[in-house]
Formats: structure tokens, C-alpha cells, sequence
């Protein structure tokens, strides 16, 4: 058996990454476009010093009990509500994450879902696959940027590249709506006169204990006629059935998605799938969590997690930490 540290890798990544991580150690990645289920993932850590991990996984207490040489989770991902902080603490574990490298795509992605939506763009292409196009008509109106009210739940960083790049497509008015910043350019309102003023709400919120449901029945009720809701946030952010009956009740112009609350793995009670009557509504636009899927912007991603395993094989203390082992602690 080889002495090599072996690195634990649960999604395919890119060879020059792979190379990188192996002059390190003993790589065993998935190379399965399907994630690994929770026990193999388990099963494959026993002997693990070093987890590059990914939004499909879970690392709590159970996992980290099994893997008693590993030294640190290094999460290819900016949200971490699936990985256990304080537990990888207590087990003496680093956890790392990818902080910054997201929020550019992410955002473009936000407001490209904002355009496809309002724009009609799914109906139009359709309607030109169909054969049925012989040229313009005077159907598919909807409604853009230019002019309009804009809203933006959650002021971090993707929320804040968010509003700057709605601030190039001359909306009347953007709000702001986070209890702990003040952007320049940005009027911060409540949630509640955002639901009632925005023509086009994003939800840029984290996922916690605070934000699950943030936007459900009582923000809907009140939305301003026609209102356009974009969620890149998480997806639990969003009561995903209450967005289904403001749907079918005429109180949201339409709805669109790239994070749903079946992918909140750290929840017991999230749903196991997408609702078939939203996905069957057809002022929707859903994308599967590609915000961040610009290639050059992956590799980077990947390369900055293998940095904190690196750095943490090397004896240092990895750079995207955002924890403090109790044993390097002590």
C-alpha cells in the first residue's frame, strides 16, 4: 500500500488539475459524470487526507467519524450549506472554499435569465422550431431591463455584481434589500417594498436558518402586477410552492431558476425533486446550476481548491480557509 497521501477527489476534473493534485499524492477521483451516493463517498474517505469536494456532497459528523487521517475538506464551490463548519472543527479538519471566482458568472447568468424570461425567449425559439414562423408578428411582447424597477434580495458578492451590471442597462430604479450593506447606487428598502415595487426581484440571499423561505406567500401577495422573480441564490431561499400557486394565480409575471430546493442536501425535509406543475408552467425559465459553468472559470475554481490541499499536504495553513481546527488551535 502506498504511503502517499491520498487525495479524495468526488467529481471529474480537469486533467491539468488532476496532474497537479497526483505529483502530490495518491488521486482517487470519480470519474463518473453521476455523483458517488453519500456512502460511497464514506466508504472511499477512510483512508482520505485531503477531500476536494463539491455541491453534491454532505460532510458532517457521521463522515468525518469515518475518515480519521483526513486534515481538510477544500470545497470547489462558494456556498458551503452542505458542509458542517463547526464539525470539521471539532474533528480538527480544515475547510476551505472557493470565495470570489464564482461571482462574475453567476451574475451574468442572473441577468441573462432575467432577459431570456422577460423577453419571451423559450416561447420564441420554440415558436420558430415549430415551423410555424413565416415572419414577424405582432406576438411575444414582453417587457426589459431598460426602464424598469429592479430589485436585488441578498448584498454579497454576487448580488453586488448583479447590480452592476443592472446599472448598464438604465433601470429606473435598483433596490437593495440586505440588513448588513449599503452599496453605492443602491436604495435600500425592505423586503416588503421590494415585493411591492420591483419589476425584477433576484434573490442573491445565502441559505440559512433565517433565509429559508425568505420570498413565499406573504412577499407574492403583494408583488407588484406582473413581477418577474429571479432565484440564483439557493434555492430554498425561495418557497418553491408558493412561487407554483402565484403562478397559477396570475400574481408573478413569471419565475426563473438555476438553484432549487431539492439540491439543499443539509435539509431533511427538502423535497426529492422539482414540482412537475412548476416545471410545466410556462412562464418559467430553469437552468441546473450553471452559474458558475464557464469553463476557464472551472478549471479555476478546481485549481484553487487544489491549492488548499496542497498547501495543507505542505505542513501550511490552506488560504481559503474559514475555519480553525481545534487540534491547530491548541
Amino acid at each position: 500500500m502506498s504511503n502517499r497521501p491520498k487525495i479524495l477527489v468526488t467529481q471529474r476534473i480537469h486533467e491539468d488539475v488532476q496532474r497537479r493534485l497526483s505529483a502530490h499524492g495518491e488521486l482517487d477521483m470519480n470519474t463518473s459524470p453521476e455523483p458517488w451516493p453519500a456512502s460511497e463517498v464514506m466508504r472511499r474517505a477512510t483512508q482520505a487526507t485531503a477531500i476536494m469536494g463539491f455541491m453534491t456532497d454532505q460532510v458532517g459528523h457521521e463522515l468525518l467519524r469515518s475518515a480519521p487521517q483526513l486534515e481538510i475538506v477544500a470545497c470547489a464551490l462558494k456556498g458551503f450549506d452542505n458542509f458542517d463548519v463547526q464539525a470539521c472543527t471539532q474533528a480538527g479538519v480544515w475547510l476551505s472554499i472557493v470565495p470570489d471566482l464564482l461571482t462574475e458568472p453567476t451574475a451574468e447568468l442572473a441577468v441573462g435569465l432575467a432577459i431570456t424570461l422577460a423577453r419571451h425567449v423559450r416561447q420564441g425559439d420554440n415558436y420558430v422550431r415549430s415551423g410555424d414562423f413565416a415572419g414577424w408578428r405582432t406576438h411575444f411582447y414582453g417587457t426589459g431591463l431598460h426602464g424598469s424597477v429592479a430589485a436585488v434580495v441578498g448584498l454579497g458578492q454576487v448580488g453586488r455584481a448583479i447590480v452592476q451590471r443592472l446599472s448598464g442597462f438604465g433601470c429606473a430604479r435598483i433596490l437593495g434589500v440586505d440588513p448588513d450593506a449599503t452599496p453605492a447606487g443602491v436604495e435600500m428598502v425592505s423586503l416588503e417594498a421590494a415585493a411591492r415595487q420591483a419589476d425584477f426581484l433576484f434573490v442573491a440571499a445565502p441559505l440559512t436558518s433565517t433565509t429559508r423561505h425568505l420570498m413565499g406567500d406573504p412577499q407574492f401577495e403583494q408583488a407588484r402586477a406582473g413581477q418577474l422573480v429571479i432565484n440564483i441564490g439557493r434555492g430554498s431561499v425561495v418557497d418553491e410552492s408558493a412561487v407554483l400557486r402565484a403562478l397559477q394565480a396570475g400574481r408573478l409575471g413569471g419565475y426563473a431558476a438555476d438553484v432549487f430546493a431539492c439540491e439543499d442536501w443539509q435539509l431533511d425535509d427538502r423535497p426529492r425533486s422539482i414540482s412537475d406543475e412548476l416545471l410545466a408552467q410556462e412562464n418559467t425559465v430553469f437552468t441546473p446550476h450553471i452559474g458558475s459553468a464557464v469553463h476557464r472559470v472551472r478549471i479555476a475554481i478546481e485549481q484553487s481548491a487544489a491549492d488548499n490541499i496542497i498547501a495543507v499536504l505542505q505542513g501550511k495553513t490552506p488560504p481559503d480557509a474559514i475555519n480553525m481546527p481545534q487540534k491547530i488551535a491548541a
